[in-house]
């Protein structure tokens, strides 16, 4: 399964961006509302809950600098990657977009797709905001 969010512009450059997303502590502030624990595992993996749904823990696996962002999960029941894409805007402005690949059974993509195009709207939406 594939998603992809919509592109916001944020007022930081793409190198700020970057150095901003390879922090894992950041993530809890772009996190959308309805997440009840974060919590920081190690200077590259951090996890955190949403209402309704068990926790997730991811890690940094990838960075591209200053243009890429993958954040993986670490579980076997619900394996993806979070591709987060930095492309320079302007003068201290960047373009962010968010792609979402992992590999789910027929059942699972039905239920799982609906929340997880809100989770990374919210995130790309909230990355916007910064």
């Amino acid at each position: 399964m594939k998603l992809e969010s919509q592109k916001v512009t944020a007022d930081r450059s793409q190198q700020e961006m970057f150095n901003f997303l390879t922090n894992v502590e950041n993530y809890e502030q772009i996190m959308p509302d309805s997440k009840e624990k974060f919590q920081v595992i190690s200077e590259d993996s951090f996890l955190f809950q949403l209402k309704g749904m068990p926790e997730i823990r991811l890690k940094i696996i990838e960075t591209d600098e200053p243009k890429l962002v993958v954040l993986g999960s670490n579980s076997d029941k619900f394996p993806f990657r979070l591709k987060t894409h930095i492309e320079e805007s302007g003068a201290d402005k960047s373009e962010v977009n968010m792609e979402f690949e992992g590999e789910f059974n027929a059942m699972m993509s039905m239920m799982i797709k609906s929340p997880l195009k809100k989770f990374i709207t919210a995130l790309t939406e909230n990355v916007g905001k910064l």
